[in-house]
């Protein structure tokens, strides 16, 4: 396809006219790039076409290609997939690598990458190390026990060291989910009373009219959900019906079981507040926090901890003649106006400091985990090192036998993590998001 008698230099630019194999026709002029495996990235021998990116170029050489003998069309991730089978890259770096395709926030790119180049494998393949040798010590133990030669200090050096792994493993496990809620987005609802203007929030933080809002009570009937960009951290952000106790219409119900139902599953709550609202009852109350508890259990809400995860958003200060929102000065109650947007900087701040406690910083020391692949296989490491454990305290003569075997289960574990253990049918998970040509 170019005049080239020879292959290129390894990994250097070639500019040459591309031409169709059979009728020689020049279809472009590009770069061309031979990557000799195994230095490529699937392993294998690869070439590279850099040419112009139109739709009728790109048709052309796909064509062209499609004439030579035994070409096919790559499957989605077929490349990546290459490179994980050829041990290029392991399952979790291939994880990372399609995180990374995927991320839309700077914090989801900053967690892919860095899994992508190794980090989380880099814990795994540690503890698989211990693994292996308390593995091989207890072995040896089974193998030469009624000689004179063993160190019978091996035993409780090997128990120590499992103990010590499953302290790093309980910390891995109790991390909040951070590293899921920032590859999946932190879902956070809005709720309030009707027309307190949760839709005019919505449409506020998205700049754009997705919610319907309207002067009528009640206009917004079914669950709304969109996903932002705060502060480089992903937000799944739902608009819902207002709660209304003494409500009788049937579809306006069947909104607010759907709204309750969406609060119980929410990483981060949004209340809403109607200044007015406030306002015309204020009196009653010694503060507005006093207020806030009876506002709570008139939603019908009263299980709600508005202290945790849950910010107050006292809306429509423009009509606040009152000025009432001035005498309320509590950190976590923004003051706000959807309507001329004051207050909007205040939220954005609150909503980043929330998302970054929730989702977490992940570093090359101290990554995240972000799959419930990885949870499982890691909660049954941990199981079978505990049941080592209890086996090895037992009162009578341990059976090392049975110890041995419970290590071996916890390296399975962790090999499946990795890749060295595996399925057809998790690859087929893991690759099919994959877009073509990765």
């Amino acid at each position: 396809m170019t005049n080239l008698k020879n292959l290129p230099e390894p990994r250097k630019a070639v500019l040459q006219n591309i031409k169709h194999p059979l009728t020689k026709e020049i279809i472009d002029k590009g770069l061309v790039l031979w990557f000799p495996g195994p230095r490529s990235f699937s392993g294998e021998d690869s070439c590279e076409f850099h040419v112009h990116g139109g739709i009728a170029v790109v048709e052309g050489i796909l064509n062209a290609l499609n004439s030579l003998p035994n070409f096919k069309l790559a499957d989605p991730g077929e490349f990546t997939k290459r490179a994980f089978l050829n041990g290029k890259l392991d399952l979790t770096e291939v994880e990372g690598l399609a995180d990374l395709l995927q991320a839309e926030t700077e914090a989801q790119r900053k967690q892919a990458f860095l899994q992508s180049t190794g980090s989380l494998s880099k814990s795994y393949k540690k503890w698989k190390d211990l693994l292996k040798q308390s593995l091989a010590n207890i072995e040896a133990d089974i193998d030469f026990a009624e000689t004179e030669t063993l160190d019978y200090g091996l035993l409780e050096k090997v128990e120590q060291n499992i103990k010590n792994l499953c302290k790093e493993l309980e910390n891995h496990l109790n991390d909040g989910c951070k590293g899921e809620l920032l590859r999946n987005g932190v879902k956070t609802v809005i709720l309030g009373e009707p027309n307190a203007g949760k839709s005019s929030l919505l449409n506020l933080l998205c700049h754009r009219p997705a919610s319907i809002v309207t002067p009528i009570s009640g206009t917004t009937r079914d669950v709304i959900e969109v996903t932002l960009n705060i502060g480089g951290y992903p937000l799944v952000l739902a608009d819902t019906a207002g709660l209304n106790i003494n409500s009788q219409d049937v579809i306006e119900i069947e909104g607010m079981n759907r709204a309750r139902d969406l609060y119980r599953k929410a990483d981060l709550i949004i209340l809403v507040v109607n200044i007015q609202s406030y306002s015309s009852v204020q009196e009653r109350y010694v503060s507005f926090n006093d207020y806030l508890k009876n506002y709570i259990s008139d939603l019908g809400l009263s299980d709600m901890n508005f202290r945790k995860n849950c910010i107050i958003i006292l809306n429509k200060i423009d009509l606040d003649t009152r000025n009432l929102s001035a005498n309320i000065c509590d950190k976590n109650v923004v003051k706000l106006s959807c309507k001329s947007e004051e207050g909007i900087i205040d939220l954005i701040d609150i909503l980043t400091k929330h998302l970054k406690v929730l989702c977490g910083e992940p570093t090359q020391e101290h990554p995240s985990m972000n799959q419930l692949r990885h949870r499982q296989e890691l909660e049954k490491c941990y199981h079978n090192l505990q049941r080592f454990l209890k086996e090895s305290e037992r009162k009578e003569s341990p059976d090392t036998v049975i110890m041995a075997e419970y290590i071996r289960k916890a390296l399975r574990n962790l090999g499946k993590l990795i890749g060295e253990v595996t399925s057809e049918e998790i690859l087929d998970i893991i690759f099919k998001d994959f877009c073509i040509g990765k």
